[in-house]
């Protein structure tokens, strides 16, 4: 099968804000605000940006843990947010999660044993007598000994703990899997070998990954297509390679200058935007990088900017700079 296995069409989340004694509503935080994207059968995309984006919010809205203020989410065609009770539990078997911290997401109670065993008989995934043995196959698929069935989260390291996660997210055999910051937590020398795992498991499965990050390194390392939010909304996405190479809109420059430089004798121009992200209860009109953004002009604190496509496959919001 081809084609794209996520469709998001303008999907917007806000929560309210509610104050006083009969807790009237009033403001509303925008944590997502009007997102597209697809992703393609078996790529990888990846969302980035600085905290307080909306990239979480949107990987949790697409899992449905979350109920969407609007917007249309298709999973393999069938609407998302529709679905009844008895078929969202069917579709919970085919979109999992990886969470951030690998020894916060695991039972402390339970060995790896029982934890994969319960995802198992969740869903039904193999017999009660092929149970253990399909265990100890999940645990070699993500580079864990035999030994680790009977053994309790605080017995691994942190990336042991994460190769965990991963065998838990793989047990229900799914199509998608939200990779939430899965090695921000982890230190340097163990995150490629995770990454790497991850992109052996995808040619192994045939997996699908929505990446959620901010290390552009990392990002880069893993994705097919990247998304850039700021502030509930994508204002730049492209082919991993071409956003790397010809950055078109200002914060995704301001991203790229940020980052750190392997190389301790290298040395280059950081170009920080000015100030902090604003808040998404008040967000600025029009552009909402504006008051931030060194290229303004007055246009862009007047008209909400929307993706236009400037090259193949690589679109950007922006008055300035994307100019069809």
């Amino acid at each position: 099968m081809s084609g794209d296995l996520v469709v998001v069409r303008d999907l917007v989340k806000h929560f309210p804000v509610k104050q006083g004694v009969f807790s009237r509503t009033v403001g509303a935080v925008q944590a997502v605000d009007g997102v597209s994207f697809t992703i393609p059968r078996g790529k990888t995309l990846s969302l980035v940006g600085e905290s307080g984006s909306g990239k979480t919010t949107t990987g949790r809205l697409v899992l449905r843990l979350i109920e969407p203020t609007s917007g249309e989410i298709l999973f393999d065609g069938a609407p998302v947010s529709t679905l009844k009770k008895g078929e969202l539990r069917r579709l919970r078997k085919r979109m999992q999660l990886i969470f951030q911290d690998p020894f916060g997401s695991l039972n402390p109670r339970m060995t790896v044993s029982a934890m994969l065993g319960e995802i198992l008989k969740a869903h039904a995934v193999v017999p009660r007598d092929r149970m253990r043995a399909r265990i100890l196959e999940l645990l070699d698929l993500v580079g864990l000994p035999a030994a680790a069935a009977d053994r309790y989260p605080h017995e691994f390291s942190g990336g042991q703990r994460q190769r965990i996660g991963i065998a838990r997210a793989v047990a229900a055999e799914p199509d998608l899997i939200v990779a939430d910051e899965p090695v921000s937590a982890l230190d340097v020398s163990i995150q490629a070998q995770i990454l790497n795992l991850l992109e052996d498991l995808q040619a192994r499965l045939g997996l699908t990954y929505l990446f959620i990050g901010h290390d552009l390194s990392v990002v880069r390392h893993i994705s097919d297509v990247v998304a850039v939010m700021y502030l509930g909304r994508i204002v730049e996405t492209a082919p991993v390679e071409t956003l790397f190479e010809n950055p078109v809109h200002p914060y995704t420059r301001a991203l790229l200058a940020a980052a750190p430089v392997p190389d301790p004798d290298a040395r280059r121009k950081r170009v920080l935007p000015p100030g902090d992200i604003p808040s998404p209860i008040n967000p600025p009109s029009g552009c909402r990088f504006h008051p931030r953004c060194p290229d303004a002009q007055p246009e862009c604190g007047r008209r909400e900017q929307h993706l236009v496509e400037v090259a193949p496959g690589h679109f950007v919001a922006c008055a300035v700079h994307a100019k069809p």
